[in-house]
């Protein structure tokens, strides 16, 4: 046992709560890059965008994952930004209000959308004119992606983010090393507590962002079938 362990009995168990609390944030980011190159997929093959897909990379830091993910989401809310200035500018401005009215039938606005992408790429399909609606009128995943960017930017700046994301394989001393160096036990102790803060406002707001894109995703797929 070591001279911390003898001097604070309770490091060990802080020790597997912090090793525990870094898995829990790799599995959901792991699962935040699965639904993130869903929705590229989708843009990519219906929207004529270009985005290149993303891993997580083992042999980087969880902050340099952190800004992998970042990037790409910063890519598609510029995707999304750049589809709106479309619409405005080709659009009569009544048209266009009717892109954002809520009161407006969903069909009415595919099929404005629709004329839009038919000038763009001299053809468009309604599947593509149905997910240019989704994302512009969906504020569930444009508040959800400005979420988790900002989430992914703390985590990335925390006392974790600098840890690479392939020690979880390397065993439990390679790991605290990673992981602790030198902490004390009052470090040790705000660490985890503020790690815990972390991944419980991250996983929240990776649940909201990766139901935002299935909704995307699924209507896709029963627009295909």
């Amino acid at each position: 046992m070591a001279l911390s362990d003898l001097l604070y009995p309770d490091n060990p168990k802080r020790k597997k709560e912090l090793i525990q609390l870094h898995q829990e944030l790799l599995d959901c980011m792991s699962t935040n890059f699965h639904a993130t190159n869903e929705l590229v997929g989708v843009l990519n093959e219906h929207l004529g965008c270009t985005i290149t897909p993303i891993e997580m990379r083992e042999s980087s830091t969880v902050k340099e994952n952190c800004e992998i993910i970042i990037q790409v989401m910063n890519e598609i809310q510029h995707q999304v930004q750049k589809i709106d200035s479309d619409m405005k500018e080709k659009l009569e401005p009544v048209l266009y209000q009717k892109l954002y009215d809520i009161k407006e039938p969903e069909l009415e606005k595919i099929a404005i959308a629709q004329r839009v992408f038919s000038i763009i790429f001299g053809e468009a399909t309604s599947t593509a004119a149905m997910v240019a609606i989704k994302l512009l009128g969906s504020n569930h995943l444009t508040l959800s992606v400005s979420k988790l960017i900002s989430l992914l930017a703390q985590i990335g700046a925390s006392v974790l983010g600098g840890v690479s994301i392939a020690i979880i394989g390397l065993g439990l001393e390679m790991i605290l090393h990673a992981i602790l160096g030198a902490m004390e036990r009052s470090q040790l102790l705000t660490s985890v507590r503020s790690y815990e803060k972390h991944l419980a406002e991250f996983k929240e707001a990776s649940e909201k962002y990766q139901h935002a894109i299935h909704e995307v995703t699924s209507l896709v797929r029963q627009q295909v079938q």
